[in-house]
């Protein structure tokens, strides 16, 4: 099996992940669906270590031989770069290769909401993209940087595990630190990234306490804050946060999000009618009454101060749906696929369709 033909292969097809695992044939997610690629045999528990020794440094065996997980990045000149992760199953190496084009994207080539381009230009605040994994947060987060680079003078500093789409200072400074090579922690890369008299920080993903409550610090003090969370609506990441903190100090939290937060993006990836694949958003906004909700523990109320916040330019998940719908975009079974709430989706339909 020779590893260079594999990786030609997922990126001819437009493939987006390629998953090696003894006992099966490489198996390419395509359009979001697993296709297993004939003419391949099974393969063997040396296959797989022959493919990790190729892509992975001493120093990565090491750490993987150590924590029995690892993630990196994998470059081949003229074809993508490749974030890998390797893991152990059943006693063998399983590794996962998904595609990041060397071409940062951009917010319109992308169809991404046009809001996009204003939050990214602002001075301060805290700005979350939230999604499952694999759904396009760092893609998104990669085109707002690509716009503000086009578009404005600022010191950018991003925290990534590992670094994806590789950046070429344009109007911008920007610093990409690896989470393996560069420092230790998320929280330690961004206690130190605001001595580096950074005007923005990006956070490839907010995962404990530590870096959360530095994030909300840096937001206060006048930076402007990006991160990611692996949460699927506004609600429910705005109680992540909160509950990730002991009892004692979420009053004190729900008070300074209520202040710092400027937006919270939830995309959803769906599959096109035509072919490809397409995000579709939860924007909420931060206005007075998203703030004073988020103080006033209401939690269960954000949902609905969005769907009505069309005129600010916020929208619902649903709301987004019926869009692609109407637009035929996607199919309706697709959007019902993916709904939180099919009988709300289904009733945006209903007031779009045609009375006869």
């Amino acid at each position: 099996m020779e590893l260079g033909n594999l990786l030609h292969l997922l990126v001819d097809r437009d493939a987006s992940d390629l998953h090696l695992k003894v006992s099966s044939p490489p198996v390419l997610r395509i359009d979001g669906a697993l296709i297993t690629e004939e003419g391949f045999l099974s393969l063997t528990a040396e296959d797989i270590e022959s493919v990790f020794e190729q892509v992975a440094t001493q120093e990565q065996r090491d750490t993987f031989l150590r924590e029995r997980d690892l993630d990196f990045a994998y470059s081949v000149p003229g074809l993508a770069r490749f974030r890998v992760n390797a893991l152990r199953q059943r006693g063998t190496i399983s590794l996962a290769f998904h595609v990041v084009p060397f071409h940062v994207p951009s917010i319109d080539g992308l169809g991404l909401p046009q809001i996009c381009k204003e939050l990214i230009l602002k001075p301060r605040g805290l700005i979350l993209i939230t999604g499952s994994a694999g759904s396009g947060k760092s893609t998104t987060l990669a085109a707002m940087i690509n716009y503000l680079n086009e578009t404005e003078r600022r010191n950018v500093i991003t925290i990534e595990d590992p670094i994806e789409f590789l950046f070429k200072d344009n109007k911008c400074i920007i610093h990409q630190r690896d989470l393996v090579d560069d420092t230790r922690s998320f929280s330690t890369a961004l206690m130190q990234a605001l001595r580096h008299d950074p005007d923005v920080i990006v956070i490839g993903e907010m995962r404990d306490l530590n870096t959360i409550s530095t994030a909300i610090t840096a937001a206060e003090t006048g930076h402007l804050v990006l991160g990611t969370l692996h949460t699927i609506d506004a609600a429910q990441t705005i109680d992540r946060i909160i509950d990730i903190f002991p009892a004692i100090q979420q009053r004190q939290i729900r008070l300074q999000l209520a202040q710092v937060i400027e937006a919270l993006l939830s995309q959803t990836l769906l599959s096109r009618i035509e072919g490809g694949q397409i995000a579709a958003f939860e924007i909420m906004l931060a206005n007075n009454v998203i703030r004073r909700l988020i103080r006033g523990e209401k939690i269960f109320e954000i949902s609905s101060s969005i769907e009505v916040g069309s005129q600010e330019g916020m929208q619902t998940l649903d709301q987004a749906l019926a869009d692609l719908v109407r637009r035929n975009v996607v199919s309706s079974q697709e959007a019902m696929k993916n709904s939180s709430n099919p009988a709300k989706l289904q009733q945006l339909l209903q007031l779009q369709s045609p009375t006869v």
